[in-house]
């Protein structure tokens, strides 16, 4: 298959090639030296503002849900994806391209058996708007809600995933975006291949496209399709039952990993509790850059990248994971477990998390923002002040803190933010703080 990329504009030749048992979905780039490739799981993802990228080593791949999304579909297990750019042509913006190019070739049944990973309890993700839930079930089935901001097009829609249901009822429906969103996608460097050949264009209440809908709720059909080829990236098939209320593609992989911690837990049970050694550094390795440690937008940011960027560690360090960042805005999460130390004394029997250690996740959140930067890592965030501090409920062991915060102000070394610490959307604590940047060397 040949085309352009959605977002790079880039001309590409994309093949599906067979894969052996265990190989699992990888994407080779053969316009790249050696030929690298990347296997379709969740821990190479690198960023997921308006599309899931993949990332491995020098090689990167863009955009690649709806492929995945065709595999997952069609019950598509081992293959190697050939591509020589770094985005697979986006077709019409569905995934019935993808279909066809899998059918035509013919599926093979293989020597090894299928492992579907079904879901044993059910999980809970809340981000803003963003409400995503798991339960058990004996297949693959999602509900789903999509809408905008403004709460237009608002549409729902359940299925149970097949291979027929997929290629019936979800395969042909379309990327979309909204009219006011295309100058900021431009000016952020995306959509560069967009048109209204490969995607719709919703303006108000009007729909351009250059075809009918093809499905009465085909927004909502692709938020599906979407889902699908993010959740593959699980590396099984999975079963349960999805609830989904505005997903997104950072939030689909927040799932997924969630699912994969769940999926792994029967066998991290069985390995001996000691921690691994970490791994040797070559003595003529060089020192990472500044640039590569920055924190980029769309990016989400794992323990270990935080521990690069925060001074903070055990038992002080107040975030688990970044996210969402984008612009002057940064959604990170803290799990909140039994294990904590400060609930030996806070209290004994009845454990709640002291408000001014939300707070104090509100700054270190706050402080990645400002820290982010290539030219600031090294330095540390004091804190100035907290003004109009307010803890509403309180958090207990099991309850996931998710830490919203909006820089507000940002001059010279100083900086100001507003933060909100939610748990299942009910909003626990808030505060707004000033913090100053320094070098360590001046307290040395």
């Amino acid at each position: 298959m040949t085309g352009v990329g959605l977002h790079s504009g880039s001309r590409v030749e994309m093949a599906f090639l067979p894969a052996s048992p265990g190989t699992g979905i990888r994407f080779r780039r053969i316009d790249l030296e050696g030929q690298p490739e990347i296997e379709a799981r969740l821990e190479n993802v690198a960023e997921t503002a308006r599309s899931t990228t993949l990332a491995k080593g020098h090689a990167k791949i863009t955009t690649v849900e709806h492929v995945l999304s065709a595999f997952a579909g069609l019950g598509v297990d081992n293959a190697i994806v050939e591509l020589n750019a770094s985005e697979p042509p986006i077709g019409d913006g569905s995934a019935r391209a993808y279909s066809r190019l899998i059918q035509s070739a013919g599926l093979e049944p293989q020597g090894a058996a299928r492992e579907p990973f079904y879901v044993t309890e059910s999980v809970e993700l809340q981000v803003g708007d963003t409400l995503m839930t798991v339960f058990p079930h004996d297949r693959l089935k999602i509900s789903c809600v999509s809408s905008d901001k403004l709460g237009r097009h608002t549409q729902h829609y359940t299925i149970e995933v097949t291979p027929e249901t997929w290629e019936r009822e979800i395969a042909h429906a379309r990327t979309f975006c909204f009219f006011e969103e295309i100058e900021v996608l431009i000016k952020n460097g995306l959509i560069k291949g967009g048109s209204l050949e490969n995607a719709v264009i919703i303006r108000d209440d009007v729909v351009l496209t250059t075809e009918p809908l093809r499905y009465p709720d085909e927004f909502v059909r692709h938020k599906i399709l979407d889902i699908i080829g993010d959740l593959y990236l699980l590396g099984r098939p999975l079963c349960g039952h999805i609830l989904a209320v505005k997903p997104s593609h950072a939030t689909n992989c927040e799932l997924g990993r969630q699912l994969g911690a769940q999926m792994r837990r029967p066998q991290v049970a069985m390995q001996a509790f000691i921690p691994p050694m970490p791994p040797e550094k070559n003595p003529g390795e060089a020192p990472e850059s500044k640039e590569s440690l920055a924190v980029k937008d769309g990016t989400i940011v794992e323990t270990s990248h935080l521990m690069k960027i925060l001074p903070h560690r055990y038992p002080f360090l107040m975030i688990d994971r970044v996210i969402e960042v984008g612009g002057n805005r940064i959604v990170a999460i803290k799990n909140v477990t039994a294990n904590e130390p400060h609930f030996q004394g806070h209290f004994p029997g009845h454990p709640i998390m002291p408000g001014v250690l939300q707070l104090e996740a509100i700054a270190q959140a706050a402080g990645v923002l400002m820290l982010r930067k290539a030219e600031n890592l090294g330095k540390l965030a004091f804190f100035m002040s907290a003004e109009n501090v307010k803890w509403r409920k309180p958090v207990f062991p099991g309850d996931t803190l998710v830490i919203e915060v909006e820089l507000t102000r940002s001059r010279g070394k100083i900086g100001r933010a507003k933060g909100i610490c939610r748990v299942n959307q009910d909003i626990v604590s808030e505060a707004e703080v000033t913090f100053m940047l320094e070098s360590p060397d001046l307290f040395m």
